[in-house]
């Protein structure tokens, strides 16, 4: 079996820093081998459901793997909860300010002020904004998973809902976190989509600190445990299609751009967004 995983950092970082993507401690490949199979990993620092839409649109690597995929896992959205004191996208332009030393400045201040106007946030405005707000996050989870079963119709999908966290940068606090989990549970339950609760399976290990010391991302016990429990839901979702549109013929190839058929509600919304790039 082949598992196509889109995740967050959470993905292939370890106890003390990132890893190599074909690490077999990571998560995904615990729950690959538990399945007697093969994961491909595509994941970066910071991914929310926004980032892996838009590498399922515009990764050829990602356009490899989804041909291949027995299975497809969700491990994003977690990243969407969490307190941003700016938006996503205002955050991600502080890496081309010029010059150099007004990037570092701004960088510095945003990363010095980020745990005190999180935890403001979280008194004032509760939790608001997040990195991704939670409609949105579904908006791209949605378009992520047509763009798969379109291609892949019987492999089965499944989500691993956001976790806990006791990180400093984040002020300690997650108070969007159980509206964010509703919506994605809101979501799952229309579709057919297969959810793994990735909290309770690893508050103890984040909460008391045998975890990566940033409070945030996992030990090698919690990848083992969220991997196990990955297998599992695969495991009994394999013979369940996950829903959307009229299945395809299996050896139909193209470029998944989210859009699926015309019975799918986004069949009407194209845009240039959602176009794939042209060669």
């Amino acid at each position: 079996m082949r598992v196509l995983v889109l995740g967050d950092s959470l993905s292939f970082h370890g106890p003390a820093t990132a890893h190599p993507a074909d690490e077999p401690r990571l998560w995904p490949h615990v729950a690959a081998t538990g399945l007697a199979g093969t994961a491909d990993l595509h994941a970066g620092l910071g991914w929310t459901a926004r980032h892996a839409w838009g590498a399922v649109r515009t990764d050829p690597r990602v356009w490899a793997s989804v041909m291949h995929a027995d299975a497809f896992v969700l491990g994003v959205g977690g990243m969407d909860s969490l307190p941003s004191p700016l938006p996503t996208a205002l955050r991600e332009l502080i890496g081309v300010l010029r010059p150099a030393g007004l990037r570092a400045r701004v960088r510095a201040a945003y990363q010095a002020g980020h745990a005190t106007a999180a935890s403001r946030a979280a008194r004032w405005t509760a939790g608001w904004p997040t990195a991704l707000p939670a409609h949105e996050t579904v908006r791209c989870l949605e378009r992520c998973r047509v763009a798969v079963t379109t291609l892949r119709p019987h492999a089965p999908v499944v989500l691993l809902l956001p976790p806990v966290h006791r990180s400093s940068f984040y002020g300690g606090v997650h108070p969007r976190r159980s509206g964010h989990v509703a919506a994605l549970r809101a979501w799952a339950g229309e579709r057919g989509v297969v959810t793994v609760d990735s909290a309770p399976l690893v508050v103890e290990h984040v909460l008391t600190g045998r975890g990566n010391p940033d409070g945030i991302h996992w030990g090698w016990d919690a990848h083992r445990a969220v991997g196990e429990a990955v297998a599992r839901a695969v495991a009994e979702a394999v013979d369940v299609p996950s829903g959307g549109g009229p299945a395809r013929p299996m050896e139909q190839s193209g470029v998944p751009n989210g859009t699926g058929s015309a019975s799918c509600p986004q069949a009407p919304v194209v845009s240039s967004e959602d176009a794939p790039p042209r060669p």
